[in-house]
């Protein structure tokens, strides 16, 4: 099925258009730091958390960077400066990795990293505020409540303002943890327990059987679309990360129209979040041509069967030229005041 010949091109053609604002490390000086990969975290995705951690690692080691592995944990300060880091890889994922708080550490330790930065992170990481700052932009997404642990004796099924089937998700946790559709008003106790068993906040929302797109962004450019069809009702935890439980159609069988849509709106919602680096925004794809979005992924996987790396890989940016573009984008996005700078400038009154 044709493309936009836009969104074929190799990603190195866009490197001359694109206007960054920022300043990138050059391989050359990156190769002379010590780099960090920090992998692992205390959410409950840290099993793939270190499966991406490897994968980044042999990747930077094969390219010549002197790449150490940094396990994250509640000494992370302390292992950053005992191995001497001087610039993070952030191979983490779900909380306390990828909602701002290690970026923010990163940013008081002066330590640039990769990825978006402190504000953006918290906000992709919270489906709850980042919905709402799509819908005030007029993007869709899909109608839903907020129920908070306080309020689980009162919800109200007839109260809903849309019928079963229904999704239960926690509102801060990734690769689909504690999340369960509901057909059933019988279902509904069990699922809420096992949302809140991950968040003291979940979202209710309603149940659109559509088809599942998932857009790649790298440094503002969407790289392409690709459509996951699990074996079960939606792409699970399991579905992510056994092999052989999804099928991936890259490109994805859209219309020409619908297909540029697709990456439109995954870039919009990278952008108005305030993201950078690599990301992949999942979308709902219901016909004819109603596309909602779900959330956007910061630090998406990084594993043999993740799928920022494959749609990369379909534009002609292999495993470790995309590990290598992340790395050249690490930064600290806080500017700070040295007390050099501050003696300086009380010297000039």
């Amino acid at each position: 099925m044709a493309k936009s010949h836009l969104f074929q091109r190799p990603l190195e053609s866009f490197k001359e258009e694109k206007n960054r604002e920022m300043e990138w490390e050059s391989k050359e000086k990156l190769k002379a730091k010590r780099i960090g990969v920090l992998m692992g975290g205390m959410s409950a995705e840290r099993e793939v958390s270190l499966m991406s951690g490897k994968a980044i690692l042999e990747a930077l080691r094969s390219l010549g960077y002197d790449a150490r592995p940094v396990e994250v944990d509640e000494k992370l300060a302390q292992r950053l400066v005992e191995e001497k880091i001087e610039v993070a890889f952030i191979g983490l994922h779900g909380r306390l990795g990828e909602d701002g708080t290690v970026q923010g550490l990163l940013e008081m330790m002066r330590i640039p990293y990769t990825g978006s930065g402190v504000l953006a992170s918290a906000l992709s990481m919270n489906k709850v505020i980042s919905r709402k700052i799509f819908m005030h932009h007029g993007l869709p997404v899909p109608r839903h409540i907020v129920l908070r642990k306080g309020m689980k004796e009162k919800f109200n099924l007839s109260g809903l303002p849309f019928p079963l089937p229904i999704v239960f998700k926690p509102c801060q946790e990734g690769s689909s943890v504690g999340v369960t559709i509901v057909a059933e008003a019988s279902q509904i106790s069990q699922a809420m327990e096992l949302s809140f068993r991950y968040d003291p906040e979940i979202l209710v929302e309603e149940y659109i059987k559509g088809r599942e797109i998932q857009v790649g962004i790298l440094d503002d450019v969407p790289l392409g679309a690709i459509e996951i069809v699990p074996q079960g009702q939606f792409y699970s935890y399991e579905a992510k990360y056994t092999d052989g439980l999804a099928k991936h159609l890259l490109p994805a069988p859209l219309a020409e129209e619908d297909y540029g849509r697709a990456l439109n709106l995954g870039l919009e919602a990278h952008l108005l979040l305030g993201c950078e680096g690599a990301t992949r925004v999942d979308l709902l794809f219901k016909e004819p041509g109603q596309f909602y979005i779900l959330e956007v992924n910061t630090l998406p996987g990084m594993t043999a069967l993740s799928l920022l790396p494959e749609i990369a890989k379909g534009v002609g940016v292999d495993f470790q030229s995309l590990v290598e573009r992340i790395l050249l984008g690490a930064r600290l996005k806080i500017r700070a005041k040295t007390p050099r700078n501050e003696g300086q400038r009380a010297g000039n009154h």
